[in-house]
């Protein structure tokens, strides 16, 4: 994705933008289909993985100097005594691995100077 993109959609002043789908060119996540079980006799029983480039990210923030995305991924585990663990990643990503960008919402299009549909 060109650099000057980025720098619009997520602003060139060193700002967190919320969360979007950050859509790459590389085999960047593993999702499971389904959910793993354990059927007779303790054998594991594994759901389909599948090999995506979209990477849902919860901040992501543009760095100009170096045309590089930073996205970071928030992972919350929950323990069987109720307590919720925060476990985050740290994505570095160059700006032409980056294909295209998912938002949520229609937020992005006055960023880059086009009306929202009626």
């Amino acid at each position: 994705m060109h650099p000057g993109l980025l720098g619009k959609l997520f602003g060139s002043d060193g700002r967190w933008s919320g969360p979007c789908t950050l859509i790459l060119d590389a085999d960047a996540q593993v999702q499971p289909v389904g959910t793993d079980s354990i059927v007779q006799g303790g054998l594991k029983s594994y759901a389909p993985r599948l090999i995506t480039g979209r990477l849902q990210a919860n901040h992501v923030r543009w760095l100009p100097d170096s045309t590089t995305l930073l996205a970071i991924q928030n992972h919350v585990v929950r323990q069987h005594t109720g307590e919720d663990i925060l476990n985050q990643s740290l994505f570095v990503i160059a700006a032409e691995h980056v294909a295209a960008v998912e938002f949520g919402d229609l937020k992005q299009l006055a960023a880059l100077g086009v009306p929202g549909p009626a």
